[in-house]
């Protein structure tokens, strides 16, 4: 029996296809059982990381909502300190004047029906312990005034003017109050007179925290406050007692696992620069993992299946493949056989070898074809093509399978760019670009060959052409605009050229259409705009020259002034003469653009104004411009207004005077404080309290500013720039010079005039 078992190895193992079988039956069955072994631990790794990234964005969304909503409720309670009516309330010797507290009451009550988070507000007179509230009006002393324990948080303050916390509201005044209340300190000339109290809803702020459920798992969601305390919960299953205590113990790191009970939890949490919350998310991972556990058990039976096959294989070639070659050997009683040659193993080896390479380059040649296309597009745009016969020699390349019919360039933008870019993540700005190109390409096939590129920011180019004729490129693409919107959910508008016979004509089909997309500004967003519409448009002459330029400078003026109706109107004039004159839309942009520069360097906290460019003005119709424009005139108004009530203002205005006055002499805090009369401890105070900047700061802003206009309006060298702005060295000079504008002064003269030129070109 040992004999025979011994002569059928010796015979197998001999023969070639045996040996194959062999070989790969272990390395498979080898190869799956560390498959199963290891994809447990891979796979739960790989979950957790993906859970743990998707657990912090939902904490981040959800702790931006609340920031957002507190924000906003902080922003009433300063409106409440900065009230004339409060301010008499807190400072009049005959503090319950029904004139003053009806009108105080009007205000307040405006501000709640405003705001969907405020439930109440009390101000508190720290100095004669009385009360103004709504509903419940006024009350000379906390003995009047049900909801008064409170008050003892005017401790918790210190050097900070706003304390957010949740507390106990007695009984008889849940009604009025809440459990989470908002304190701002109330400060005149310096010295704490009062507090605001502004109760919220707590239904309403945590009313978007629930979380929807995702693949069935055990999740468990907390806001915890800075004393510890649960502020909201949301759960669909429960810890008890003592699984809840080792919960919040173990939350001392950001994120990672923890084991309670059994039970494996994934550990997320963040915390809340403008509240100090705690936004903790804890998954429970026993029944994900428990998926992953039976794939490794699944995978362990199959790498046992597979040796059962193997060994079924083998005795099947033994029992019926070879059984022609063990008779002849039998007959011819070989007995000494050598060992056999090759037996083609090794040619179909070679075989599969070259098939495999041959399908993964067919692959990357598909893959290039489609990314070169793409990049001559581009190239094209950017002119980077030499000439007639280097475009020729690849558009043959490249596209290859295009006929000789006409072509035709859209170029798609993505309409209201800005708030487009700020509502999705930078990540996922290229995926949304790719689906957008995906989904034209997708109804344009098969009746178009059509190639894509993206034009960068907002745009996206189509190369289109018919394979039959009588096609409407403009029909399919607003049916392509239509399902983007469905989709996506933004709105995308599109310029098209005319047909061009001739490839090297490309370049002009491309400036066709975009041409053609910038009339959006007066036809509106979600158009198809074709070039053949607009190429005959002929400007309107102006009824005044410069009239635009001159209700700009009436503009300025009336910001300054404070005059909100006429700076409102100047506005509604200014865009209205653009669109009676209906004149090039790029120029009409440009204009636009540069009004909302200007109204922005008008912004009295030095150092806030914005350096936004507003080249997404583009991407906007007439109307949403004119609405922006609306809303910086009005913000602006308001603070010259408030700035120009305040003595402390005046002030500032006049120290800010001497400092424009005297920007090129070696002047600092103490010459600035003497030229109004007063220190230089109480000159900074009062301009970081009116400005929000400090004196330096402010002072080397102005000669910052007053030195990038020498650099782009004269030649004059650095170092003698640097003696007209103040400073007697020119290296502190190129320091301060790159800190507030992020790039050297010479590099900054360079990069301003290239655009310069550009622009008049």
């Amino acid at each position: 029996m040992a004999q025979s078992v011994k002569q059928w190895l010796k015979y197998n193992l001999a023969n070639t296809q045996i040996r194959l079988v062999l070989i790969l039956t272990f390395s498979v069955f080898l190869i799956i059982l560390a498959v199963s072994l290891t994809s447990y631990y891979t796979s739960k790794s790989v979950m957790q990381e993906e859970l743990s990234e998707l657990q912090l964005q939902m904490l981040q969304l959800n702790m931006n909502v609340i920031d957002e909503s507190i924000r906003e409720s902080d922003q009433a309670a300063i409106q409440v300190a900065l009230n004339d009516h409060v301010y008499k309330f807190l400072t009049s010797e005959v503090q319950g004047s029904y004139s003053n507290v009806s009108q105080a009451y009007q205000f307040l009550t405006t501000l709640i029906s405003n705001s969907k988070y405020i439930k109440s507000i009390y101000i508190h007179d720290l100095e004669r312990d009385s009360f103004l509230a709504i509903p419940q009006g006024y009350s000379s002393s906390k003995k009047n005034f049900a909801d008064s324990e409170w008050t003892s948080v005017e401790s918790e303050f210190g050097d900070k003017t706003m304390v957010i916390k949740k507390r106990e509201v007695p009984e008889g005044a849940g009604g009025k109050g809440s459990d989470v209340t908002l304190f701002r300190k109330i400060a005149i000339q310096g010295k704490f007179k009062g507090i605001v109290a502004v109760n919220l809803k707590d239904e309403e702020l945590f009313a978007k925290l629930n979380p929807p459920v995702m693949n069935n798992l055990n999740r468990t969601r907390y806001i915890i406050d800075k004393q510890n305390a649960f502020l909201y919960s949301h759960s669909n299953y429960k810890f008890n007692e003592g699984a809840l205590s080792e919960a919040l113990a173990e939350l001392e790191q950001e994120e990672g696992d923890a084991t309670l009970q059994t039970r494996e939890l994934l550990v997320n949490q963040l915390v809340s620069p403008v509240t100090g919350w705690r936004y903790v998310s804890i998954v429970e991972q026993d029944s994900l993992l428990a998926k992953s556990k039976r794939v490794a058990t699944a995978v362990l039976l199959v790498s046992i299946a597979a040796l059962a096959l193997g060994a079924a294989t083998i005795f099947y070639m033994n029992k019926a493949a070879f059984r022609p070659v063990r008779r002849l050997k039998q007959l011819f009683s070989l007995h000494d056989r050598k060992a056999s040659e090759a037996d083609g193993i090794d040619l179909e080896k070679l075989t599969g070898e070259l098939l495999t390479n041959h399908a993964h380059l067919s692959q990357l040649v598909r893959e290039t074809m489609t990314e070169a296309s793409s990049k001559l597009l581009n190239d094209i745009y950017l002119g980077h093509i030499s000439g007639k016969r280097d475009l020729e020699e690849k558009w043959s390349r490249y596209f290859g399978g295009w006929t000789d019919a006409p072509l035709t360039v859209a170029v798609l933008s993505i309409d209201r760019y800005d708030q487009w870019s700020r509502t999705f993540t930078g990540g996922d700005h290229s995926l949304l670009k790719f689906a957008l190109a995906n989904i034209a390409a997708e109804l344009f096939d098969p009746e178009w060959r059509i190639a894509c590129a993206d034009f960068g920011k907002d745009k996206t180019a189509l190369l289109l052409q018919p394979r039959s004729e009588g096609l409407s490129a403009g029909k399919r693409l607003e049916e392509s605009l239509e399902v983007v919107s469905r989709l996506l959910k933004f709105s995308v508008s599109a310029g098209i050229s005319s047909p061009h016979a001739d490839v090297t004509r490309l370049k002009q089909a491309m400036l066709e259409a975009e041409n053609a997309l910038t009339y959006r500004l007066y036809k509106g967003c979600g158009q198809v705009i074709p070039f053949s519409e607009v190429s005959g448009h002929e400007v309107r002459e102006p009824r005044e020259p410069n009239r635009n330029e001159a209700t700009l400078e009436q503009l300025t003026g009336l910001i300054e002034s404070g005059d909100m109706e006429g700076a409102v109107e100047a506005v509604e004039r200014m865009t209205g003469n653009i669109e009676s004159e209906y004149g090039y839309p790029s120029e009409a942009v440009a204009f636009l653009q540069e009004a909302a520069g200007r109204i922005d360097q008008l912004r009295p906290a030095g150092g806030n104004a914005s350096r936004d460019s507003y080249d997404w003005f583009g991407t906007l119709p007439m109307d949403e411009i004119r609405g922006e424009l609306s809303a910086k005139v009005t913000e602006l108004v308001q603070r010259f207004r408030k700035q120009a009530e305040s003595k402390d203002f005046v002030m500032c205005h006049r120290m800010i005077e001497y400092m424009k006055q005297h920007l090129g002499e070696p002047i600092g805090i103490p010459e600035i404080s003497e030229s109004i009369g007063i220190s230089s401890s109480l000159a900074s105070q009062l301009f970081k309290q009116e400005t929000g900047e400090t004196i330096y700061n402010y002072l080397t802003k102005l000669r910052m500013d007053r030195a990038g206009e020498l650099l782009l309006k004269s030649d004059d060298r650095i170092s003698d720039i640097a003696q007209m702005v103040g400073y007697q060295h020119e290296n502190s000079f190129i320091r301060s010079f790159r800190k507030f504008k992020d790039i050297t002064p010479g590099k900054y003269r360079e990069m301003m005039r290239t655009r310069l030129d550009a622009a008049l070109e």
